[in-house]
């Protein structure tokens, strides 16, 4: 105890693993001065430490004698200037936000605002170690809780934790409490989760994976849950009925109007309502999970409240609950004494990016919450009417209106026509715009979501390309376009294919390369062109240097 104090006053956290032992924990900018704090807090007299020796430790069989950072990639860049440009061609070959718009349904790509971005940059939140000391951590301390309050709020919980670090982890802790909460009321038979045929994948794994047995609940003609078979269900297992987990919105993009009687129904035998909030961003200032009948949710913090979304980074899936389940959160040992163990190594999991929601959420405030929802499902009721006459909208509700996303029907087109949704697909990237989600949930559809983040002229360019594509199927049908040798079916174009001295196809390459005007004021090019995927996904091919220049 002793030394790990006299290292704090130094600057330096040690970790005490028992009475006799301390652990130390370095990175690449440790250096000297630690090294020289360390050992004075052990009382050994300061003396000039030698960090180019410190190798020299490391027994012999352990020292590198391979190369290593071989690939060109790492040695072809001597300058900032040579580093900037190299940053810019990869910039160049990806389509991203800040060149079109990403209508990914269900994975929700909005815009991440540079003042948001921001301050996870700054050391005094990149640079806490997350188990360093809490009195070292107070300012961090004081915006997780802030944060968990306001998630709690929007949601209508009594209690959040943001230590999960996915959705999936968020959807596994909210099991955890559910499975813990049976047990603890005496009532350890309770195993079944109930999960209706619309829903995400992940969603089984979870229960699974919390020690769960999945029943499947069936779907409507409309994608809503059935209720005739959720009755049969419940009726079936009501002894062993453990929870319902049910995403509102649904994943088929329909606001479900007999949600509340789901919740009562399982709640009457006995089971807990989990609700999937995937969706949330269709709710946030319009309804409260917490009040129309769930138990508990995850929060997917990159759809909503606008963490980054993919490229493998840390996720947030924060957890909410109603007061009953407070006690079944994840806990930690360096933070509590939680009934529960933690889901995450961290006690707050990737708090790193914490920063971005509650600047966005202290910015956008209640108003600007609400506006957002109402935005988003403005635009997705946008393109749905503008596609329609082209493309069958496969789930509306009542009124014909979807939610926050909605998904085309492409499947009687590729009947009549052979054209299928990896054409369309690979044909809008030719239009500059980055697919939407393909074939899910359900095979042979677009599932379409604009976000709050695009105005009226992105929706309306985005709507555009759809329809001119719709146009190219036509030609398709009718014959003017040979059924395979046409723009769909060869999409996307590269600029070295369009601008080769040979040009073997029917169509032009003014039809291939700019099918509307306008792309010819800001052309987006691919870098590749079409690649057999389900091939390629069972023969990989290493795009780096040849296997023979690693034999050595």
């Amino acid at each position: 105890a002793e030394v790990v104090a006299a290292a704090a006053e130094r600057g330096v956290n040690l970790w005490r693993a028992d009475d006799d032992h301390v652990s130390v924990a370095c990175d690449e900018k440790t250096g000297a001065a630690e090294l020289r704090a360390v050992q004075a807090a052990f009382g050994v007299p300061e003396r000039d430490v030698d960090v180019e020796s410190t190798a020299d430790a490391l027994p012999a069989e352990l020292l590198r004698e391979s190369g290593y950072l071989t690939h060109p990639v790492f040695h072809d860049h001597r300058s900032e200037t040579a580093m900037l440009r190299y940053l810019r061609r990869l910039q160049d070959k990806d389509i991203a936000l800040d060149r079109s718009m990403i209508p990914l349904g269900s994975c929700t790509m909005k815009l991440n605002a540079s003042t948001e971005m921001e301050p996870i940059t700054w050391p005094e939140f990149a640079g806490v170690h997350p188990y360093a000391p809490v009195e070292q951590a107070e300012g961090y301390l004081e915006l997780i809780g802030t944060l968990e309050r306001w998630l709690a709020e929007v949601t209508g919980y009594d209690a959040v934790s943001l230590q999960p670090n996915a959705g999936s982890q968020g959807e596994f802790a909210g099991l955890l409490a559910i499975r813990a909460y049976h047990r603890a009321s005496g009532q350890d038979g309770r195993d079944v989760c109930l999960i209706p045929s619309s829903a995400h994948g992940t969603n089984a794994a979870s229960a699974v994976m919390a020690g769960m047995r999945v029943v499947v609940v069936a779907c409507d003609a409309d994608g809503n849950v059935d209720l005739a078979d959720l009755d049969a269900k419940i009726a079936k297992h009501r002894d062993a009925l453990a929870a319902i987990m049910v995403t509102y919105p649904s994943t088929h993009g329909v606001y479900e109007e007999s949600i509340t009687e789901v919740c009562a129904k399982v709640h009457e035998a006995g089971g807990q309502v989990y609700v999937d909030g995937a969706n949330l961003n269709a709710l946030v200032g319009l309804a409260k999970p917490g009040e129309f009948g769930a138990d508990v949710s995850h929060l997917n913090l990159h759809k909503t409240f606008c963490i980054p979304h993919g490229g493998g980074g840390p996720g947030v899936g924060p957890v909410a609950v109603r007061g009953h389940l407070a006690a079944y959160l994840p806990g930690h040992p360096l933070k509590d004494g939680s009934l529960v163990g933690p889901v995450s190594a961290a006690p707050h999991g990737s708090a790193g990016i914490l920063p971005i929601s509650w600047a966005y959420i202290r910015m956008m405030g209640a108003d600007g919450l609400t506006a957002a929802t109402e935005q988003a499902i403005l635009s997705a009721n946008y393109l749905a009417r503008r596609l329609a006459p082209h493309y069958p909208v496969l789930y509306t509700g009542r009124g014909g209106l979807v939610a926050h996303e909605c998904i085309v029907d492409l499947r009687q087109i590729t009947k009549e026509t052979g054209v299928t949704v990896d054409d369309v697909a690979k044909r809008l990237i030719d239009y500059g715009f980055h697919a939407p989600t393909m074939s899910f949930p359900v095979s042979g559809t677009l599932m379409i979501e604009p976000t709050e983040s695009e105005d009226l002229g992105e929706l309306d360019r985005f709507a555009d390309a759809m329809i001119a594509i719709r146009e190219e199927i036509a030609k398709v049908a009718s014959g003017a376009y040979d059924p395979v040798d046409n723009p769909l079916r060869n999409a996307p174009h590269t600029a070295e294919s369009v601008t080769a001295d040979e040009w073997p196809h029917p169509y032009t390459r003014s039809e291939a390369a700019y099918p509307v005007a306008s792309l010819r004021e800001g052309k987006y090019w691919v870098p590749v062109r079409r690649i057999d995927q389900a091939y390629g996904d069972r023969n990989l091919v290493c795009s780096c240097p040849p296997l023979e220049a690693y034999e050595d």
